[in-house]
C-alpha cells in the first residue's frame, strides 16, 4: 500500500493495530526520530533500547527486559540497509502477544536468510525519500500478509473511507459517497509519485547491484585500516546498502573516549568537506535529542553503544549514478587521513 512517507507507514500500522494511550513500544535508541514520533503521536510510551555497535542495529540480547505489561510493540529498524537479526524478535513477540512493525525505511534490497527485510513483522514499512534507492520525491509502503490488518490501513490512510474512490467510481453508483466507519488521515500518495516510483521499479535490480557494487569498492579500500570499521558482510544477511555507514575508531571507544574521538571526527569531517567530499554522521541518537531527552529524563549514557554511533559514525557517499572517479575520490581522501 502507497503512503505519503514511511512516517506514515508506521503511524498506519500502529494505529491501526490497536496501539494507543497508554501502550508501550520498543524502539532502539540509535535510529531515525520518526521512529520515536509515531509511537508519541497514538498517545504511547517509547522504551529505548542500546543497539550492537558492530551493527548500528538493535541489541536483540537486550529485547526482553524491555518488555512490561504495557508493551504492545517492538519497531526493529534494519538501519542503512543491514538487516536486524529477526528470529529472536520473532520469538519474543510470539511468546509476549506483540505487535512487530518493521521499519525498512532503509531496506531495499535487504534480505535476512533469504527473505526480503518488511516481509516477517506484522507489517514492513518503507521509505521513498529523495536519499532512498527507489525514489518518489516524498512516500513510503506498508507491506503485510494480514489482509484484515491491510483493510484498516487501507482504510486509514483516505480519511478511514470504506472504499476508495476507483471503487467507488466503477460501482454501480458513484455519485454517491462513501461511509467512512473509522477517522482516518489523508496519508495517501499521489498518481504522480506513484508513476515515479513504479518506474523505477523495472530497474530495481540495477539500482539494489550498483550499490552493492560501490560498497564492495570501498570495503576492499578499506580493509586494511584499523581505525574506520566498515559495515558488516554477515552469513545470510544481504545488505541493502541505503547507506555506507562507518565507525570511527582511532582508540577503543569507551565512555572517556568518546568525547574525545567526537572532536577528531569533526574535525576530519570538516577537512573532507572542505576537500570536496560531504559526509555526515550515520544517524542520530533519539534518546539524546532535546524532546526525548528531556520528556523521558534520559543521559546519553544510559544507552552507551548509541551514544557511542552518535559520536563516533560516519557516513561515506554512496549513490545511484556515482561514478567511478568520483568514488576514487573520495577513497584517496579517505586514505589520506592522519591521526
Amino acid at each position: 500500500m502507497a503512503v505519503t512517507s514511511c512516517t506514515s507507514a508506521l503511524h498506519l500500522s500502529l494505529a491501526a493495530s490497536g496501539f494507543g494511550e497508554g501502550d508501550e513500544a520498543i524502539v532502539p535508541a540509535f535510529t531515525w526520530i520518526s521512529t520515536a514520533n509515531v509511537v508519541e503521536h497514538l498517545g504511547g510510551k517509547v522504551v529505548f533500547c542500546d543497539i550492537d555497535l558492530g551493527t548500528f542495529n538493535i541489541d536483540v540480547t537486550q529485547i526482553e527486559s524491555k518488555i512490561t505489561e504495557r508493551t504492545k510493540a517492538i519497531l526493529p529498524v534494519h538501519l542503512f540497509g543491514l538487516p536486524v537479526d529477526m528470529d529472536p524478535i520473532l520469538d519474543l513477540a510470539l511468546q509476549y502477544n506483540l505487535i512487530v512493525v518493521e521499519d525498512a525505511a532503509c531496506g531495499f534490497g535487504s534480505k535476512y536468510k533469504g527473505k526480503h527485510v518488511g516481509t516477517f513483522g506484522d507489517t514492513g514499512c518503507f521509505s521513498f525519500h529523495p536519499r532512498k534507492a527507489i525514489t518518489t520525491g516524498e512516500g513510503g509502503m506498508v507491506t503485510t500478509n494480514d489482509s484484515k490488518l491491510a483493510d484498516k490501513i487501507c482504510r486509514l490512510r483516505d480519511h478511514g473511507a470504506a472504499m476508495s474512490d476507483l471503487q467507488r467510481h466503477l460501482g454501480a453508483r458513484p455519485y454517491l459517497l462513501s461511509d467512512h466507519p473509522d477517522a482516518g488521515y489523508n496519508q495517501r500518495m499521489t498518481d504522480l509519485q506513484g508513476s515515479l516510483g513504479s518506474a523505477q521499479m523495472d530497474r530495481a535490480d540495477d539500482i539494489v547491484f550498483e550499490r552493492s557494487r560501490i560498497a564492495e569498492k570501498y570495503d576492499n579500500a578499506f580493509a586494511n585500516l584499523d581505525w574506520l570499521k566498515t559495515p558488516p558482510n554477515k552469513v545470510g544477511y544481504a545488505h541493502g546498502y541505503q547507506s555506507y555507514a562507518c565507525l570511527f575508531e582511532p582508540e577503543v571507544i569507551n565512555e572517556n573516549s568518546v568525547s574525545r574521538i567526537n572532536g577528531i571526527r569533526n574535525s576530519w569531517m570538516d577537512k573532507l568537506q572542505k576537500d570536496g567530499v560531504s559526509t555526515r554522521p550515520a544517524t542520530h541518537a533519539v534518546h539524546m535529542l532535546s524532546y526525548y531527552k528531556d520528556k523521558y529524563g534520559i543521559k546519553p549514557t544510559d544507552f552507551p553503544n548509541s551514544y557511542a554511533a552518535d559520536h563516533c559514525s560516519l557516513s561515506l557517499p554512496l549513490f545511484h549514478g556515482m561514478k567511478e572517479d568520483e568514488q576514487d575520490f573520495v577513497i584517496d581522501k579517505v586514505l589520506k587521513f592522519q591521526l
